[in-house]
């Protein structure tokens, strides 16, 4: 729908709630695409309905990638620390929160799309 690969919000799904809808960060993210309350009041969805919550976290992840013109680790990190830190650094945070989260979402990722290849 957004022009992104399943594989890539599946990743993130994964990461970010183990695809529980009910999740709630300590920092207050919501559901399974764990949306901040905030962003999910500005994407104009409901962060507590599974289908609202993983469309507006695909809308927000699309909308980072093409903001970071298609840099998948600045919009992954983007999309975990906030646009703001990956400012700041200029790329990927220095925060090991943010860099695990990164490194495990794109390595689902891989994973899925060298299964969906038959590899």
């Amino acid at each position: 729908k957004y022009g992104l690969p399943p594989e890539i919000l599946h990743s993130v799904a994964r990461v970010e709630s183990a695809y529980d809808p009910r999740a709630v960060s300590p920092k207050g993210a919501i559901g399974i695409m764990q949306l901040m309350p905030a962003t999910a009041a500005g994407l104009n969805a409901d962060p507590r309905d599974p289908a609202q919550n993983v469309d507006a976290g695909a809308r927000h992840l699309r909308d980072l990638l093409v903001q970071y013109d298609g840099a998948a680790k600045k919009a992954l990190a983007a999309y975990n620390a906030g646009a703001g830190a990956v400012e700041k650094y200029q790329g990927v945070p220095p925060y090991p929160e943010t860099q695990l989260y990164v490194e495990k979402v794109l390595q689902n990722y891989h994973k899925m799309t060298a299964a969906a290849g038959g590899q």
